[in-house]
């Protein structure tokens, strides 16, 4: 049995207008994006509740805009190459139908959105991508709502697992009235890691200090710089792991810890980076930039 193949429709309030498109989710692989198709793609950067636009000056700013000529055609679509949706959706629609395609340029953020309070309303602050469709006898013209469409997509992180790099950190303190110090190695399993997947971790603590160690806490930090409108950079604990082990004078200690960055233990924390949304979806914490 052939795989299922979802086809996403909008059509525009005075039905002049639909857009075809065979997925939302387009992926960052690093080294290129996934293409996309049609008239307007748009990168818009939100930094301001919607309740906060206030005169006409509006908390947002478009990052990236690019926009394709579709009727009349630019080129023959006979000679021009089609996806396999593409060509099927010719053969269904008809000539009405003309096939577009859009490229993303290199460096572009992916989706991300900062997750509101409990109790804030409106559009969020996030990083959006969208693809327009609109009729207009120039593509510069005032878009009517009526005849044009809007579709939300979202560019994601995506990065093999073909890294052989462990990552290791070491540190030493040295105590007041302490000959020797104390030394901390942290190493972790691999340098990548997916969502839903444990952080393992693995502690040694040697104490040659004249001081007992207790209490050893373990924390994954999310850091989001935002650097547009000005140079803020946000740390909050996603993920924590307290331990009552001691380690006293004279003695080591090696110990391995799991810790479970996830939504789900994040969920009423406003300010939060997480990947882009479509509709009201879960989604997860937002990948590293890569």
């Amino acid at each position: 049995m052939s795989p299922k193949h979802v086809v996403f429709k909008k059509v525009s309030r005075d039905k002049s207008v639909s857009v075809y498109m065979a997925k939302r989710d387009f992926v960052d692989h690093c080294d290129f994006v996934d293409p996309v198709m049609y008239v307007i793609l748009s990168c818009t950067f939100r930094y301001g509740r919607e309740d906060m636009d206030v005169m006409g000056v509006a908390f947002k700013r478009d990052i990236f805009l690019v926009t394709r000529q579709v009727f009349p055609e630019m080129q023959d679509k006979e000679k021009l190459t089609h996806t396999r949706i593409q060509e099927k959706l010719l053969r269904k629609l008809g000539h009405n139908a003309f096939p577009f395609f859009f490229e993303f340029p290199d460096n572009l953020p992916c989706s991300v959105t900062m997750q509101p309070g409990p109790s804030d309303e409106g559009k969020k602050c996030a990083e959006k991508f969208e693809v327009k469709v609109f009729c207009a006898e120039n593509h510069d013209d005032k878009i009517n709502k009526q005849s044009s469409v809007h579709l939300s997509i979202r560019k994601i992180q995506f990065s093999p697992e073909d890294s052989k790099v462990v990552p290791v950190a070491e540190t030493t303190f040295e105590f007041l009235l302490s000959d020797k110090p104390l030394h901390v190695k942290l190493s972790l399993l691999k340098e990548i890691f997916y969502h839903g997947e444990p952080v393992k971790a693995t502690v040694e603590i040697t104490n040659s200090s004249g001081r007992n160690i207790k209490d050893i806490s373990l924390s994954v930090e999310q850091v989001t710089n935002v650097v547009l409108y000005s140079n803020d950079k946000y740390v909050k604990s996603v993920a924590r792991e307290d331990s009552a082990d001691t380690v006293p004078s004279g003695t080591s200690l090696k110990k391995e810890f799991s810790l479970y960055p996830l939504l789900a233990y994040n969920k009423e924390r406003r300010g939060i980076a997480l990947d882009g949304r479509l509709k009201h979806e879960d989604t997860n914490l937002a990948s590293s930039s890569m």
